[in-house]
């Protein structure tokens, strides 16, 4: 996986890494520091928590944790999407206990609107003494999400195929030449009678690579080994 700061609009980013590879933006948040986001509604307060979740596992112990941490909330209403938020099919959401639709769902609607993934958020409401009515909560839920939103730092996550290279003397300089022309990340060298390379490459230039070194593969210059083992 390559991860790049936030930066600006357009075909590229500060890095100069193509927005069209296959990669999304994510909180940098973990979850035993999310970001945090606290108003008073009411007399209710709400506590809004967003983390970096890149499982399912990880986004349901991070609802668990909140859960356990403060036994005393009338409600820990969540919401995650876990994957691609273009592609994803991994997302969920809970209302617990209150009406229902007027908590869980308009939080993953922000969510799914934020252009982020594998992302969980958590509202946490002490209940104040004034009900706020379907409407009020649906409003309450959902602006702080967007709220916390508005705080969360990002950072760009890249699919990549890790790809292990042998190969002699002769041909280290062109492999590494081809491994940098296709933006692959992460290469490191070891040395022996031959050269051992280890490198991430961008899933969206992989097959372009593999063809590269085709012919050097064919003639037996060199052996690599896939691992597809993306983001």
């Amino acid at each position: 996986m390559v991860t790049t700061p936030s930066g600006s609009g357009g075909d590229t980013d500060n890095t100069g890494i193509s927005s069209n590879m296959p990669s999304y933006r994510v909180p940098t948040h973990p979850v035993n520091k999310p970001c945090s986001f606290e108003e008073v509604i009411k007399g209710s307060r709400f506590i809004t928590r967003i983390a970096f979740t890149p499982s399912v596992e990880q986004a349901k112990s991070f609802i668990k944790q909140l859960n356990a941490g403060e036994p005393d909330a009338t409600h820990h209403c969540w919401s995650y999407i876990v994957g691609n938020p273009d592609s994803t099919t991994l997302i969920a959401c809970s209302d617990d206990g209150e009406p229902s639709g007027t908590a869980g769902m308009p939080m993953l609607n922000v969510l799914q609107h934020s252009g982020l993934g594998d992302i969980t958020a958590v509202v946490t409401r002490y209940y104040g003494g004034t009900k706020l009515g379907t409407g009020g909560l649906a409003r309450a839920y959902s602006a702080g999400v967007k709220r916390g939103l508005e705080l969360v730092n990002t950072h760009l996550r890249i699919y990549t195929t890790s790809v292990s290279i042998i190969t002699s003397y002769d041909l280290q300089n062109q492999v590494l030449y081809l491994l940098h022309e296709h933006q692959a990340d992460n290469i490191a060298e070891s040395f022996s009678d031959k050269v051992a390379i280890e490198a991430e490459v961008p899933q969206n230039q992989l097959e372009s690579f593999l063809s590269s070194i085709e012919a050097y593969e064919n003639k037996q210059q060199l052996r690599i080994q896939v691992t597809d083992d993306s983001a």
